[in-house]
């Protein structure tokens, strides 16, 4: 008799039962609350600290090679800009940025999950050319990621979370959390000088107009792209790399003035 009736309750629709002997039917789900809308503090503000992301709306980014947010591959979530893994196409900032610090939160949803952020991006191409190119902030669940497990990419090496991809690695001392977990990530651009911090710590330092610099481009997969890390001013692109990520609290300040 006890597991017929637990039975019984377990199939039953959801009710609520009051202290009389009538059942009283559970009340309609709350309606879900509004998308998080991204603020900045008086503080921020007067720093100058500029929003790139609103929280609710694609205002102020298209499609790469396009003139409208992207119907296929990003949606707007609980406060966050969520690339869906549909592999649509990257996404810009309308504007153009050279000196500037770049700060926001990512979370990666995809086991061995692949994406970044680049800038300096110029569009070359038409609109069927759905990625751009441009210096690159890697984000990667390292440990989980293919080309780790079958050999083809080493512990911090340049395809590595943090690194500048392809040209310079993270700092072996960067701590990046795991997949589901929010990171916060920042880029320094001033006067060719390239930081790149995770987490609250810098893990990486670039002269972009160093030789060094030079000779690095020369021997990556981007020699042949004649401007790649020469031009001054950009947009900022979040990449759609075929994973789950979220992105949010994307905010800007503009550094041209040398402050």
């Amino acid at each position: 008799m006890r597991a017929a009736f637990l039975l019984a309750v377990a199939t039953a629709p959801a009710l609520l039962f009051a202290c009389s002997s009538e059942p009283v039917e559970a009340p309609a789900p709350e309606t879900p609350a509004p998308p998080a809308e991204a603020r900045l503090t008086e503080q921020e503000i007067a720093e100058g600290w500029k929003l790139l992301f609103d929280g609710v709306s694609p205002a102020g980014w298209c499609g790469i090679h396009s003139d409208t947010f992207p119907v296929v591959g990003w949606v707007i979530g609980d406060g966050a800009l969520v690339s869906t893994g549909q592999e649509g196409r990257d996404i810009i900032t309308v504007e153009q940025y050279g000196d500037f610090d770049l700060r926001w939160e990512w979370r990666l949803d995809t086991k061995g999950g692949n994406s970044g952020v680049k800038y300096f991006v110029q569009e070359q191409g038409d609109d069927a050319q759905k990625h751009g190119v441009g210096l690159e902030y890697q984000i990667l669940d390292d440990a989980n990621h293919e080309w780790m497990l079958d050999g083809r990419m080493k512990p911090n090496d340049f395809h590595t979370v943090g690194a500048l991809y392809e040209l310079y690695p993270p700092s072996p001392e960067k701590v990046s959390r795991p997949v589901g977990e929010w990171n916060t990530s920042r880029i320094v651009s001033r006067s060719g000088h390239i930081e790149h911090w995770l987490n609250g710590a810098l893990i990486l330092e670039v002269d972009k107009d160093s030789e060094d610099f030079r000779e690095r481009v020369a021997a990556s997969k981007f020699k042949d792209v004649e401007w790649f890390g020469r031009n001054e001013t950009g947009h900022i692109l979040l990449q759609d790399h075929g994973s789950v990520v979220h992105f949010r609290n994307l905010r800007i300040r503009d550094l041209s003035d040398g402050e």
